[in-house]
């Protein structure tokens, strides 16, 4: 089982002459200590049916975002860009304004912060950074959360109090599936999920599970909870490349999303594959 339309909500890209990755430390993480650039990841996408992507952020500096606009700007298949700026900024309203203002500034459709290495476990719920939220809603952008599954309450918290905002949680809050334990990840994931304003990715989950040696078996208790929870006008399909080549190639985690989503009906699939990213980010 295949979409008809894919739209890939999650995938990165970068230069490593241009911009350092610093994130990209130690020996498991070697194999993406290369370029990963729109010539490499276009043919994948071709390949294997997307018909436009979008793509994230990957470090919290300002000069990022701007170039992955640039790269927008002149591609047809990159239909969106979440970047960075810095929410705690009291002038973040000019910030994402300037960004919206550059090439390729139309196709800024959210913005993004590394929350999942702040030590502060409630960074999301600071008064500075809700301020922030609340100009990311003014802007008519949405705000793509990467945390760990600790970080699920505050950032249940931080949506309720900024309602306007649709908050997209990446990856599903990284549930910790090589351990094989569903709670209290999934308590958490179903009380984010009561709120109107969230939405989810299946995403990043084969890089969550046993590198090596996982099966879609795995996989599934997780996306089943995310399915209940959100439903599948609530959640949209995203590939993580190249993260997820850590533990499987591009074919491999869209065949393992259509194989967890192949008991859902047409229409609920494409909302999966295609409907959710195209309304959610406005593609």
């Amino acid at each position: 089982m295949t979409a008809v339309r894919i739209i890939d909500a999650h995938h990165h890209l970068w230069d490593l002459e241009v911009r350092d990755q610093d994130w990209i430390a130690g020996a498991a993480l070697v194999p993406l200590r290369r370029d990963f650039l729109l010539g490499e990841y276009q043919p994948l996408a071709g390949a294997n049916g997307v018909a436009a992507s979008v793509v994230v952020q990957t470090v919290t500096v300002p000069g990022e975002t701007p170039e992955l606009l640039e790269l927008a700007a002149a591609s047809d298949l990159i239909a969106g860009v979440v970047g960075w700026a810095d929410l705690a900024a009291p002038d973040i309203g000019e910030r994402i304004a300037a960004l919206t203002d550059l090439p390729g500034g139309g196709k800024l459709v959210g913005l993004r912060h590394q929350v999942q290495s702040e030590p502060d476990p409630d960074w999301l719920t600071r008064p500075d950074v809700l301020r922030g939220l609340a100009a990311v809603a003014q802007a008519g952008l949405v705000y793509d959360l990467v945390i760990t599954a600790g970080q699920l309450a505050a950032a249940t918290r931080s949506a309720a109090a900024v309602p306007d905002l649709i908050f997209v949680l990446d990856h599903l809050g990284k549930p910790p599936i090589a351990s094989a334990r569903t709670e209290p990840w999934a308590a958490h994931l179903r009380g984010l999920a009561a709120l109107p304003n969230t939405v989810a990715k299946l995403s990043g989950l084969v890089t969550e599970a046993d590198w090596h040696r996982w099966t879609v078996a795995d996989l599934r208790p997780y996306t089943q909870v995310a399915l209940d929870a959100f439903g599948p006008a609530r959640l949209m399909f995203g590939s993580d490349w190249p993260v997820c080549t850590l533990a499987a190639s591009y074919a491999d985690v869209l065949a393992a999303a259509c194989d967890l989503t192949a008991g859902l009906t047409p229409a609920e699939r494409e909302a999966v594959f295609a409907g959710t990213a195209t309304s959610v980010y406005r593609l």
